[in-house]
């Protein structure tokens, strides 16, 4: 059955507006556990704009499902997840200007640094993930350096289904699926896990939670804004029911 991962960035993103103490991340981490969610992702950044090294210290010690801390390949940050263990270390691309995380990591670019981290944090006890652009050629130099998980990049897909309007009949849109169902078969054939996320929603999710071999979703702005009105108990169960009911029926 297809899993949710609740990314609560942007809990913390409010809470360092003001360099206070609430929102709280943890809290926010229980609440999301409470609404179905099966694991629990942060990325802490290299200039600490929202999640801080206190929140992940917390949060391993803290959350009942798997915790996943999406971070940049630098040494400093390969030593902080060796030390806090949590679940799951995926290497994501990072810019100090850019606002949210603009594309893939480059695998295939940069097999001698990442098979060196790979490494670090596998002999740490870590599952290591990689995040990346639809594209089969850096699924293949993923398994090739040793990542036990691909995440494909879904924000083209998802500029591609607001700009379409969801009309599947679009190229642009259909092409966009089918290359991130394409990298998906490589990952699923290389013997790696299949994961997806980045700038999914409520509106665009349901044909990624349908794809074959899928195994879960990271999914945070969406969720997060949603919880601004409805609660984030209450947004994870919605969101978590439109992934569940998407899978089964591909699966019938």
């Amino acid at each position: 059955m297809i899993q949710l991962g609740v990314n609560i960035d942007h809990v913390a993103t409010v809470r360092q507006a003001r360099r206070g103490v609430e929102p709280d991340p943890t809290r926010a981490a229980h609440e999301a556990e409470l609404g179905g969610a099966d694991g629990i992702t942060v990325h802490l950044r290299e200039d600490r704009r929202h999640i801080q090294d206190h929140d992940v210290e917390r949060l391993c010690g803290g959350v009942n499902v798997r915790l996943n801390l999406e971070m940049a390949a630098t040494d400093e940050m390969i030593t902080i997840a060796s030390r806090l263990k949590p679940h799951t270390a995926m290497l994501v691309p990072e810019g100090r200007q850019e606002i949210t995380t603009e594309g893939g990591l480059d695998v295939a670019s940069l097999r001698d640094k990442l098979g060196g981290d790979v490494r670090k944090l596998r002999e740490a006890g870590l599952i290591v993930s990689a995040f990346i652009d639809p594209d089969p050629a850096q699924a293949e130099a993923a398994a090739e350096i040793g990542f036990d998980v691909c995440e494909v990049h879904t924000g083209p897909y998802a500029e591609a289904f607001f700009a379409c309007g969801g009309d599947f009949r679009r190229k642009r849109l259909s092409e966009a699926l089918a290359r991130v169902e394409s990298t998906g078969e490589t990952i699923l054939g290389a013997g790696m896990r299949f994961n997806a996320g980045h700038a999914l929603n409520y509106h665009n999710v349901a044909p990624i939670a349908a794809l074959r071999g899928i195994e879960e979703l990271h999914i945070g702005h969406a969720i997060v804004s949603r919880a601004v009105y409805v609660g984030m108990r209450e947004a994870v169960r919605q969101m978590k029911s439109i992934m569940v009911e998407s899978f089964s029926r591909a699966a019938r």
